[in-house]
C-alpha cells in the first residue's frame, strides 16, 4: 500500500497517521511493522515517531501470514539457568533463533518446544519465549521467557537498559584502549540483509574495551547499550577494527590486503578454517523479574575462537 501525506496530516507521527488511514492495524502491529522496515518514508527507514510532510510517500508491507505449525525437536541445549519463569541458554553457532520465511525447523524456538515447557506468547507464535536474539553466527547468552509477564518485565528492562550484555570479539587491528561508537544504523537500500551507518538510521551505541592486542588482532570486550541489528559488526567495520572473520562486514580474506606483510601469511593461515564472525555474547547481567535478585551468567567462547586465541598467544611466547 501507498499513501501519500496530506496538508491535514503534515506534522503529525508517521504511526498516528497509518492507525488513522488503516484502522484494522493496531499501534503495536504499525511499530512492529515499523521496526521491520516493512513501512519506509520516501523510501528510507524511520522511528514510529518520524514526523510526515504533506506530500511524503508512505509505502507500507505487510508480510504473508506464516504458517503456525512448528515442530517440536529434540536438539539438546546448553542451559546455563532455569527456574519455573525463565531459562538463560548458551546458544551454539549456527542455530537460528527463531523461524521466519521457509526456515521451519533446526531454530532455538523448535529446540525449546521439545523441551515440553511452557513458553511465553507476547512476541507471536513463531517466536515464543524469545525475548531479544543473536545472529545466527554469533554464539551465546540468551535469557527466554516462559510466561507473558516475565516477558513483558525482562523487555522493560532491555527498553531502559537495565540488562547488561557484554560480548567478546576479536577483531581486525588495533583499537583505542576503550571508546564509544555512537552512530545511527539503518537497513541497506542495496542488500536488504545487511546493515549500514546512516543520517536516516535508529541510534545504535556501542563502547568497547581492549583486553589483548596480538600483532595484527586484538580482543575486546563490548557492551550493547542499544540493541540494533548487527550493531557490534557495523560499528566496528565503522571504525576499521572489523570482526575476524566476518564475510558480511569486511572481516574476511578482504582485510589480508591491509596489514603488513609480516603478519599477511599466518593471518592467511588462521583465517583459512573461520567461516564466521569471532563474535561470542559473553556475559549476561539482569534482575530476576519476580526474585528482585541479580542474575548473572558467564560463559567462555566457543573453541573455534580460543583456538584463535591460543595461536595468538602462542606467537608472543
Amino acid at each position: 500500500m501507498t499513501i501519500r501525506v496530506e496538508s491535514s496530516q503534515s506534522g503529525e507521527r508517521v504511526d498516528r497517521v497509518l492507525a488513522q488511514v488503516c484502522p484494522d492495524l493496531s499501534r503495536s502491529a504499525i511499530r512492529k511493522l515499523i521496526d521491520a522496515d516493512e513501512i519506509l518514508v520516501e523510501g528510507r527507514s524511520v522511528r514510529s515517531s518520524y514526523r510526515v510532510s504533506e506530500g511524503e510517500q508512505i509505502t507500507l508491507t505487510i508480510p504473508e501470514p506464516d504458517s503456525l505449525d512448528l515442530e517440536a525437536e529434540d536438539v539438546p541445549l546448553d542451559v546455563c539457568f532455569e527456574d519455573e519463569w525463565l531459562l538463560v541458554v548458551n546458544k551454539p553457532i549456527g542455530m537460528v533463533v527463531h523461524p521466519s520465511g521457509a526456515l521451519r525447523s533446526g531454530t532455538l524456538v523448535n529446540a525449546l518446544l521439545g523441551r515440553d515447557q511452557k513458553l511465553s506468547a507476547v512476541n507471536g507464535e513463531l517466536r515464543p519465549g524469545i525475548v531479544h536474539r543473536l545472529d545466527k553466527d554469533t554464539s551465546g547468552l540468551l535469557v527466554v521467557a516462559k510466561d507473558d509477564v516475565t516477558h513483558r518485565k525482562l523487555a522493560t528492562q532491555l527498553e531502559v537498559r537495565e540488562i547488561h550484555r557484554q560480548y567478546e570479539a576479536i577483531c581486525w587491528g588495533h583499537p583505542e584502549e576503550e571508546g564509544t561508537i555512537e552512530t545511527r544504523i539503518n537497513r541497506s537500500r542495496r542488500d536488504r540483509s545487511r546493515m549500514v551507518v546512516s543520517r536516516e538510521g535508529r541510534v545504535a551505541v556501542t563502547h568497547y574495551r581492549t583486553r589483548v592486542r596480538y600483532d595484527f588482532l586484538s580482543v575486546l570486550d563490548v557492551v550493547l547499550q542499544t540493541g540494533r541489528t548487527h550493531q557490534i559488526r557495523v560499528h566496528l567495520d565503522h571504525i576499521g577494527h572489523a570482526v575476524f572473520g566476518d564475510p558480511v562486514y569486511n572481516g574476511d580474506a578482504k582485510r589480508l590486503k591491509g596489514i603488513s606483510p609480516l603478519y599477511r601469511s599466518e593471518a592467511a593461515r588462521m583465517l583459512k578454517p573461520i567461516d564466521r564472525q569471532m563474535l561470542h555474547a559473553r556475559k549476561l547481567v539482569f534482575v530476576h523479574p519476580h526474585s528482585g535478585v541479580e542474575v548473572c551468567i558467564e560463559r567462555d567462547p566457543p573453541e573455534d575462537m580460543q583456538v584463535v586465541q591460543d595461536e595468538l598467544e602462542q606467537s608472543v611466547e
